[in-house]
């Protein structure tokens, strides 16, 4: 025997359904209302951020906090890696690579390393890798700041470290984390390199 179908329009569409296949429909939509939401859909708990200074697991560092979006970068948090990575010349000097940064350290860094000229800073930043991520880089001004603001006790206090933000053709900026000072000295010379790295969410 044939099903009686049931004429129904939804949107402006017409469609026929059996019946018994509709109150099969009403039954199953009734009965997922009355059940509570975890016995329909696989609660996901949010993505546990450590606090600043803690090591974020899988992502290679420690956790320097929350970047606003910047130009077309949008919000991240930086990373910070575990260790230095060694002192190092910041590298071509009395050369004026006018596209650099203060605030976007990747940029800076990319630039460096598609140049014929050696740029060892950035270039061990760029070299470095950790829980699978090779995309570390020498941190820009700002970014240097934005860690003396957050985690200053991640890096060491007797020492500069570089930035990949350059000053003229012959200096660059860096970063003193004992008082928190930013000022510029010759490409010339080896100063401390710590890479970092963005973790978008």
């Amino acid at each position: 025997m044939k099903a009686e179908m049931v004429k129904l329009e939804h949107n402006g569409i017409h469609f026929k359904v059996a019946r018994p296949r509709l109150a099969e429909i009403a039954i199953a939509t009734l009965l997922a209302g009355s059940l509570p939401p975890a016995a329909n859909v696989q609660q996901v708990e949010p993505t546990a951020i450590p606090g600043l200074g803690e090591y974020w697991p899988g992502q290679g560092g420690y956790n320097a906090g929350l970047v606003a979006a910047r130009g077309d970068v949008p919000a991240h948090y930086l990373i910070v890696a575990k260790e230095d990575v060694g002192n190092h010349e910041w590298g071509g000097r009395g050369i004026d690579l006018v596209s650099t940064s203060k605030t976007n350290g990747n940029l800076n860094t990319d630039l460096m390393c598609y140049e014929e000229t050696v740029y060892p800073a950035a270039s061990a930043c760029a070299a470095h890798e950790a829980d699978g991520h090779s995309d570390f880089y020498l941190p820009a001004c700002a970014e240097l700041y934005h860690c003396w603001v957050n985690v200053p006790d991640l890096f060491a206090k007797d020492t500069w470290y570089w930035s990949s933000s350059q000053r003229s053709a012959d200096t660059a900026f860096f970063m003193y984390f004992d008082d928190g000072g930013q000022h510029y000295y010759g490409k010339h010379n080896e100063f401390r390199v710590r890479p970092v790295r963005r973790f978008f969410i």
